[in-house]
């Protein structure tokens, strides 16, 4: 019988910084390839370089540029470019963001035609990639974009899940967005991930205010009054979800409640951020709910100030290609019982 092994991809992202370190750390690893077949998404002059860079002399990977000649035994490195790209550790370069989309196109091309089960991706720089893509927001939103779904930026530890509703976007704009139906579209993507990503079966949401102290009801901001409220409100009668809030975010978490939560949903970034990566911070996950397909990142940046030291903690990046393969096999396991749960049933007996 032959056993099942997801293909992960892996985009390079920017060879400048850290990506390509954390992930050769992470796929050099005996025990990966038992559970996964990963493929980078690079050349084979990058990663010999780092190869060589790390005195990795035991690792080796397998060429390839087509999925037919996949090895599942080995690391694979899916050739998306030839020439040789100048490596400069620690200064990002319209040469390197370059490449790092080049990489990230073909891996997300790859994601969508199935040819990888799922796509886990290194940090980039946004600022210089723009100057070779001016369209380009950011992983969740290109993804998304290619896929025409809305998505829901998700960040996974241990100890906290918390989502963002609104993502990359200057405070002053945030309260524009905010609206009853906005708020209620992001708990349903955040209640559906936690049940068939997560088996979770009954969610249960905590939800941020966006005003200090959650607006004390119209005198701090009319945004938890008008939209927040009505929103959660709306879930009073779900059979599928508990939606509770909203909280003023300062004694939320200064009194340890997120641990009542399955998961929580934050009205803009550093809201989230802040506490996850204090909990969180070389462990963390940011997973792209709501989409078809599945797309893990480690919950760091480039970090070009130490990319020259090969000293970067890879324990984020591992945590996104496990997390990645956890997720796929939930999916199947939730497809498998909401169509055949008699079945399913059967065979947990049986077992």
């Amino acid at each position: 019988m032959i056993k099942y092994k997801p293909i992960i991809g892996i985009s390079q992202g920017d060879i400048n910084g850290i990506g390509p370190e954390v992930i050769l750390k992470s796929v050099h690893n005996p025990d990966l390839l038992d559970i996964c077949t990963p493929v980078i998404f690079s050349s084979q002059k990058t990663i010999t370089y780092f190869r060589k860079a790390l005195q990795m002399n035991d690792f080796n990977f397998h060429p390839l540029k087509n999925f037919s000649q996949l090895n599942p035994k080995k690391v694979n490195v899916f050739i998306c470019y030839e020439e040789e790209v100048p490596i400069d550790l620690g200064q990002p370069t319209i040469e390197s963001s370059k490449y790092a989309y080049i990489s990230l196109e073909a891996a997300t091309n790859a994601l969508i035609s199935k040819q990888i089960h799922a796509l886990v991706t290194a940090p980039i720089n946004k600022q210089y990639i723009q100057q070779v893509r001016q369209e380009f927001k950011g992983h969740t939103e290109y993804i998304a974009y290619k896929l025409k779904e809305k998505p829901l930026m998700l960040f996974v530890g241990n100890q906290l899940k918390i989502a963002l509703a609104t993502v990359h976007t200057p405070l002053a704009n945030v309260s524009k967005l905010i609206s009853k139906d906005f708020i209620i579209e992001k708990i349903n993507i955040l209640k559906q991930s936690l049940i068939q990503d997560f088996q979770i079966r009954l969610p249960k949401i905590a939800v941020l205010g966006l005003n200090p102290h959650a607006g004390e009801n119209g005198i701090i901001g009319n945004e938890e009054k008008e939209h927040i409220i009505p929103a959660i409100q709306s879930f009073e009668n779900s059979d599928d979800v508990l939606v509770y809030g909203p909280f003023s975010s300062d004694a939320f978490f200064g009194k340890l409640m997120y641990r009542e939560f399955d998961a929580v949903l934050a009205m803009y970034h550093d809201q989230a951020l802040i506490p996850f990566k204090m909990l969180e911070f070389e462990t963390g996950v940011n997973y792209t709910a709501g989409l078809s397909v599945i797309r893990t990142s480690p919950d760091h940046g480039t970090a070009y100030d130490i990319a020259q030291k090969f000293c970067a903690n890879h324990q984020s990046m591992l945590n996104a290609i496990y997390t990645a393969i956890d997720i796929l096999n939930n999916r199947k396991l939730y497809k498998q019982i909401t169509q055949n749960p008699l079945k399913v049933s059967e065979k947990v007996k049986e077992q």
